[in-house]
């Protein structure tokens, strides 16, 4: 997978986690899978967008937010190559966005493209036209850790060549960022989504350990967002 990193950004405050939001991948690291997931929403639901994927973003594939997509200087009606070239699209399906023609345009041509959509919903009957029939997320508003993890869920089902939720094959890589040190640190996500919820439940964080100096990375095994590091140290030079 794929992502457009900055190496080196710094982690900001996440709804999602009550900790930071995420740590970008580089974008160069090697076996990246190449994945993009396009997110259509109305308006009024950019804030929701990014909040859902803020700890998703965590995984090297690409995500595309329609609105983000717009502070370039690009029109809308430029956004039909994201939404041809994605994997997947998620619609926020929400009351606003049931009513914007751009969500209902963009969900009507990724379906002629042949692009699986899968509907982020407050309610089944926000679920209408091409996606009425289409199982999706629902969106608890009061719970978004709960949302998050579900879209998670259906992300790794749905995304070709990762195949069933059983599959090793999801990962995280990003440089360490403890000062001085060059390693790069892998999680490879080998547990299923059963045994993730059952580690969020009770508490229980996602480590990784840099090998190079032995600081120790935590992340919410619901949602992929990062907790804390605990520093290690650099090997003395000989």
């Amino acid at each position: 997978m794929r992502r457009r990193a900055r190496d080196g950004e710094r982690t900001s405050p996440s709804p999602v986690t009550g900790e930071n939001r995420h740590i970008r991948p580089p974008h160069d690291a090697e076996s990246m899978i190449d994945e993009t997931v396009y997110v259509t929403h109305g308006p009024a639901d950019l804030s929701l967008a990014q909040d859902l994927f803020s700890t998703i973003r965590n995984f090297p594939f690409t995500v595309h937010v329609a609105m983000e997509e717009l502070e370039s200087g690009r029109s809308r009606s430029e956004l039909g190559g994201r939404i041809a070239n994605a994997d997947i699209v998620v619609a926020l399906v929400t009351e606003d966005g049931t009513t914007d023609a751009w969500l209902n345009q963009e969900v009507g041509y990724a379906v002629a493209k042949g692009v699986p959509v899968l509907p982020v919903y407050d309610t089944p009957e926000h679920r209408s036209g091409y996606v009425a029939d289409t199982e999706g997320v629902e969106l608890k508003r009061d719970e978004l850790t709960v949302t998050v993890f579900n879209l998670i869920c259906r992300l790794r089902a749905a995304l070709a060549p990762l195949g069933a939720l059983s599959v090793p094959n999801w990962f995280l890589r990003f440089p360490c960022s403890l000062e001085g040190c060059d390693g790069t640190v892998t999680i490879d996500v080998e547990r299923s989504q059963k045994e993730l919820w059952r580690m969020h439940e009770h508490n229980q964080p996602v480590r990784q350990d840099c090998e190079t100096c032995n600081s120790s990375y935590f992340f919410d095994a619901g949602t992929f967002g990062f907790l804390h590091r605990e520093d290690g140290a650099l090997p003395d030079d000989d």
